[in-house]
């Protein structure tokens, strides 16, 4: 069985579910070298201007599989260049996500610990379901909670003090909580996730794509601009490029014409 699940449920929105949910669709081998090559298929697929990621059955994603992940893994007697390289192969997944052009919508629809945090924190605009809930319990187990690029990601959402009671004491954060402290944009009851996060990708694909991808750069550079003006100029040379395509034309004209 294919641990991903990809559909076209509207125009400009690809669907990629993630498919092991008699695991609380943890991520072994097989799924890792999916996301890696759907992702990098998407990069490239005009028809998509949007994704939306999700998880099949009553989990998002709840980590590596240690448990079962494949030949790949580790041993715990490997030699320390041999696990560098491999927490390496795992941390490039959030690189993928933020490397899409394209915006992606996370439609968190159950616990999202570890690496499954990881894939959450890297996308653009994050929805939950009250089941959901958060957290990196690797610190518990003699690891640090600084992995997959949560420890970029999470103070920059939430702030540096709540980023650090999640990460040192590795506690299950809840839907509530979540959205209390910005990690998600929006709460939404479990029948209604899925319907919502099409309609906001739906939303999000009826503009420019040029437009919409050109924004996702400009937050993403600006996130880290040493300075006001090294933000107005990423933003003055993005609007610039955006107001000569001819999305933006046709966009004009049907904004004149109402």
């Amino acid at each position: 069985m294919a641990t991903l699940r990809v559909e076209q449920p509207a125009d400009g929105v690809t669907l990629v579910t993630l498919n092991r949910p008699e695991r609380l669709n943890a991520i072994n081998e097989e799924m890792m070298l999916e996301l890696r090559s759907t992702f990098e298929s998407l990069a490239v697929d005009r028809s998509t201007r949007v994704v939306v990621v999700t998880g099949e059955g009553r989990g998002f994603c709840a980590g590596v599989d240690l448990r079962d992940f494949g030949p790949s893994m580790t041993p715990d007697d490997a030699p320390v260049l041999d696990k560098l390289r491999f927490q390496e192969t795992m941390a490039s997944l959030p690189q993928l996500f933020r490397d899409l052009p394209q915006p992606i919508v996370a439609a968190v629809n159950g616990p999202a610990f570890g690496g499954g945090l990881g894939l959450c924190l890297a996308s653009d605009v994050r929805l939950c379901s009250p089941s959901a809930s958060f957290g990196n319990g690797a610190i518990l187990v003699g690891l640090t909670g600084a992995e997959m690029g949560m420890s970029y990601y999470l103070p920059r959402v939430v702030g540096l003090s709540v980023a650090a009671d999640w990460m040192l004491t590795g506690r299950k954060v809840t839907a509530q909580e979540a959205a209390a402290r910005g990690l998600v944009s929006e709460l939404v009851d479990d029948d209604q996730l899925s319907a919502r996060a099409l309609e906001v990708a739906t939303q999000i694909a009826g503009n420019s794509a040029l437009a919409t991808q050109l924004t996702k750069r400009a937050l993403q550079q600006n996130a880290d601009a040493p300075d006001l003006a090294a933000a107005l100029e990423v933003e003055n040379r993005n609007q610039v490029i955006a107001h000569g395509s001819d999305e933006a034309a046709a966009a004009r004209q049907r904004w004149s014409a109402k």
